[in-house]
């Protein structure tokens, strides 16, 4: 697939990168030179100095040849632009990144398809839905459901006092009658796993597991962690996505969120009909005790400054919040987050690169989810009737060493994929992938 992407922000260059990975010819066009020349030495694709606005760039960029043009610019307005301009030139689908919240109404929408956007992708709503899904299961760092929640995905901290820890997978396997779960990877030091039988959980190691609902209490169970209800929270930031948040847990949850701008604090007051807000500096230790802070189940930091998010959930853990979540949108302090024991992690700019990287795959695939803290993905793959992964038992098929299947939904039935399971055709396959096997398990699907 030809793909040229406007934008070399975070967003963008990440997208090059995990299309580079997957030998789509890339295309990445940005105003700004010296961006261009530093993931060009890294990556093989080709790079134009110029604007997505500009008809002249973009007949350069040859955009009438594109399959696919993508566009992530700092602003909004050059984003749709950019995206009728190729559409009316040609590009074959196009996607913008957007920030207003009313273009993805239904009706709305349908006026940017009759432009020529085929896709509008809002980041802040996406890292919102995220966040929202992370407190509906303590004791995870991150949680996806597939096809309304028949099975479930979510990573783990396995602790010295697990009792899985120091067991190897298949150890685990016999601990109960039914196998309930299965382990796609590991996260150790910086490395990405896909385990296999004979490896051992370690003291530190971020398990991904899928499993179903039923099974949830029992693999929490085995990862040694302890159940509690969220009731009171409390949000660092009035940001567009703390004030998302707010919103969709004030009805059912005790809310406060603390914006350390006066003005914006009391224009949020009038926006937010249940949330209590409070004008003041979150980095204050005093004024987050006045707050109740010790009081919190959860602790939210959302302010446009991952340094900030981070040191005020580590205070928070500290203070006693047993569940907290960070923004960070700095990619290189993902790795420092998640070894000082932040919880939840959220990055709306990969979040936002996955779910555009769903349309450059050929397969049937129904969903693809970020892994913030892994190079890795999340695929939900349905079946086709002719494709290679049908027919024969997983252990029989030769999968790739950087990939693993993790369960499947057959109709209503959610069942957890091991050796001897068989694929059949229309199953929706959930499959977890390092960048170098998503191509290589595309074609099974294709």
């Amino acid at each position: 697939m030809r793909v040229l992407i406007f934008g070399a922000g975070e967003v963008g260059t990440h997208l090059a990168k995990m299309l580079c990975n997957a030998n789509h010819d890339v295309i990445l066009m940005d105003e700004d030179e010296e961006k261009l020349q530093q993931i060009e030495a890294h990556y093989d694709l080709m790079t134009i100095v110029g604007s997505g606005t500009s008809i002249g760039n973009l007949k350069e960029a040859n955009v009438r040849s594109s399959d696919l043009f993508i566009a992530v610019p700092p602003f909004q307005d050059m984003s749709i632009l950019s995206s009728i301009l190729a559409k009316k030139m040609g590009a074959k689908k196009t996607v913008s990144r957007i920030n207003n919240n009313e273009y993805l109404a239904p009706d709305n929408k349908e006026y940017f398809f009759q432009l020529g956007i085929d896709e509008l992708i809002y980041p802040e709503e996406l890292a919102t839905e995220e966040i929202v899904a992370s407190l509906k299961q303590v004791g995870t760092r991150q949680l996806f459901e597939f096809s309304d929640g028949k099975l479930v995905l979510f990573a783990l901290k396995i602790r010295d006092n697990a009792p899985i820890c120091n067991k190897t997978l298949a150890e685990v396997s016999t601990m109960h009658e039914k196998q309930n779960y299965n382990t796609v990877a590991i996260m150790r030091d910086g490395e990405t796993i896909i385990p296999r039988g004979n490896e051992r959980f370690q003291h530190n190691d971020l398990a991904y597991i899928i499993t179903t609902h039923d099974a949830i209490p029992q693999v929490l169970e085995d990862a040694g962690k302890v159940q509690f209800e969220v009731k009171n929270v409390m949000i660092l930031g009035g940001s567009l996505i703390g004030v998302k948040v707010a919103k969709l847990l004030e009805s059912d949850y005790n809310v406060k969120l603390i914006e350390i701008n006066k003005e914006r604090a009391t224009k949020l007051a009038d926006i937010l009909e249940e949330t209590l807000v409070i004008s003041g500096d979150g980095r204050n230790l005093e004024l987050l005790k006045d707050e109740g802070i010790k009081k919190m189940d959860a602790f939210i930091a959302v302010t446009g400054n991952s340094e900030v998010n981070i040191l005020a959930c580590q205070l928070a853990k500290k203070l006693g919040v047993k569940k907290t979540v960070a923004e960070v949108e700095n990619i290189d302090y993902i790795d420092l987050a998640e070894n000082i024991g932040i919880g939840t992690l959220i990055n709306k700019k990969l979040i936002a690169a996955s779910h555009i990287y769903r349309l450059t795959l050929r397969s049937n695939v129904a969903h693809v989810k970020c892994l913030t803290a892994v190079d890795a993905e999340v695929l939900e793959f349905v079946a086709k009737e002719n494709s290679k992964i049908i027919g024969k038992p997983l252990r029989k098929l030769g999968l790739p060493k950087d990939v693993n299947i993790g369960g499947i939904i057959r109709g209503d039935e959610a069942i957890i994929a091991n050796g001897d399971t068989v694929i059949q055709p229309d199953d929706k396959v959930v499959v977890f992938a390092l960048p170098s096997g998503i191509s290589k398990i595309e074609k099974m699907f294709a």
